[in-house]
């Protein structure tokens, strides 16, 4: 279908993708062009984010900003889990959500909304743009219920005690359980515990569509079959077919999710709509490791976003601020492992100061008739680090020989054009701005005053969204903490000022 009021970059034909499920970096062309649908799985909002979740979400925002930047129309989706995901991420266990409730003597509402509030708040801290649609579990139990219903009429699910199963067994006969991950039904088997007498599945890798909720079990629904609640795997095929269609272009998430998450999604999918394969192109961001240990709660090393800011943690030698995250993120591609060390942050800040303070020159660089510099050909080499699967680590050193230039020809060592010096301001406001979503967040000179004062204010403004939500524990610790570092909130009728000790 032709869409002449829309109008493609040239080099959006040059574009290509790593596909996990393909295996192979295949070139991007969308289903229909130029509009895409992009599904990215959200977090459960159950705890405070951590800067893991970060780069994932980092991760999926450079990519639809790139796409964007291409022309193409977007969609992109990123859910709210906020019922279904059990404890250990098995058919076993009380809700996430739940458990949290529970402990806080709190409605379950009540901890969706507030760390719903907080993972919003921290995407906004660090430049990561919302998407077009941010749909939840609990708003979508009637599709969900309904969806259960196709695939059992399908013959891909049974009832056992109220629950419902999704039959492996019986989808693998004629479809590839396990296309995604690469692994082989048989050897999955091999690798799972018998059944023991006490379960209700008929073989150990069936996964739950729906679960007959307990007499505790605070968060369940009406259904056919009983009073209880979706699967986990469910809601994600429910909602990207519901904004996407029953095929679509992209789907993302963490490398985590692969399996058994996105395998089990593509199963349902088959499983109640038939057909191809539901999604195109997935993409996996990968892990975030601290001192080349994975980081986890229960390493003790797992950062939040104020602490990092802060510097408020063992494991940091001061705080650093969100654009300097954002930029060391961007130094590593994104399907591999990035090492998260104060070293690295410290190196990031530096290369962070030199790419902002040269796109800061660019307006004052003097000019002449005559020019020296091919930025025609370092546009092309940009689109081509970016058309390379994404490839940020390429792109941050092309724009470095940018840099070289805006620095000599600031210095009188090299003469640009009027129209270069145009030119160069477009590429460093669309690559380090739109592509990459850095930002100015305070005077670009070594002052140490002002990076102090832009730091201040972003802490100052989590605590305020913290206030905002209500969230006076998180509120009263961030002022104590600064208090023990010699740093003095004070709160006033026109907001909250700081100063030292």
């Amino acid at each position: 279908m032709d869409h002449p009021e829309i109008k493609l970059s040239p080099y959006a034909a040059d574009l290509t993708i790593s596909n996990n499920l393909t295996r192979s970096k295949d070139r991007f062309e969308p289903l229909n062009a130029p509009y895409v649908g992009l599904y990215v799985c959200g977090p459960t909002v159950y705890s405070n984010v951590h800067l893991g979740n970060v780069r994932t979400f980092l991760t999926f925002d450079v990519i639809y900003r790139y796409l964007c930047q291409l022309g193409y129309q977007i969609r992109y989706v990123r859910n709210i889990t906020d019922v279904g995901h059990l404890i250990g991420d098995t058919d076993e266990g009380e809700d996430k959500i739940g458990a949290k409730a529970r402990l806080e003597n709190l409605e379950p509402m009540e901890i969706v909304q507030r760390y719903t509030n907080d993972f919003q708040d921290v995407m906004r801290v660090f430049n990561i743009l919302p998407p077009s649609i941010e749909p939840t579990a609990t708003g979508h139990i009637i599709e969900q219920i309904e969806m259960i219903e196709q695939i059992m009429s399908n013959g891909f699910a049974y009832e056992a005690n109220g629950s419902i199963y999704f039959d492996v067994r019986k989808f693998s006969e004629k479809h590839d359980y396990g296309a995604l991950s690469g692994r082989k039904i048989d050897d999955l088997r091999n690798a799972t515990r018998e059944l023991d007498g006490q379960s209700e599945k008929r073989d150990p890798l069936d996964f739950a569509l729906w679960k007959k909720a307990g007499a505790t079990h605070l968060m369940h629904w009406p259904s056919p079959w009983s009073v209880g609640f979706p699967g986990w795997h469910l809601e994600c095929s429910v909602m990207s077919t519901r904004y996407l269609g029953k095929q679509f272009d992209i789907h993302g998430g963490g490398m985590d999710l692969k399996f058994p998450h996105h395998e089990c999604e593509i199963a349902q999918n088959i499983g109640a709509y038939g057909g191809e394969l539901p999604v195109r192109y997935w993409i996996h961001g990968n892990m975030l490791t601290v001192n080349g240990r994975k980081m986890s709660k229960s390493e003790g090393n797992g950062f939040t976003p104020e602490e990092l800011i802060s510097g408020n943690h063992k494991l940091l030698e001061r705080g650093y601020s969100p654009m300097t995250v954002r930029f060391f993120m961007l130094q590593g591609h994104y399907a591999g492992t990035l090492d998260f060390s104060n070293a690295a942050l410290q190196a990031a800040e530096k290369g962070l100061q030199r790419l902002m303070a040269a796109w800061a020159k660019i307006e004052n660089l003097p000019t002449t008739d005559t020019g020296a510099v091919d930025i025609a050909g370092l546009r092309d080499r940009c689109y081509a680090a970016m058309n390379d699967d994404f490839n940020t680590p390429v792109l941050i050193a092309t724009l470095y020989d940018g840099v070289k230039w805006i620095n000599n020809a600031a210095d009188g060592r090299l003469q640009i054009t009027a129209e270069q010096k145009s030119s160069l301001s477009e590429l460093f406001r669309t690559f380090a701005g739109d592509v990459m979503g850095l930002k100015f967040e305070v005077d670009t000179s070594e002052n140490v005053d002002n990076r102090s004062d832009g730091l201040m204010a972003l802490i100052c403004e989590l605590r305020a969204s913290a206030k905002a939500d209500k969230n006076w524990a998180m509120a009263d610790e961030i002022r104590d903490q600064l208090a023990a570092i010699g740093v003095q909130i004070k709160d006033g009728k026109d907001g909250a000022s700081w100063e030292f000790d």
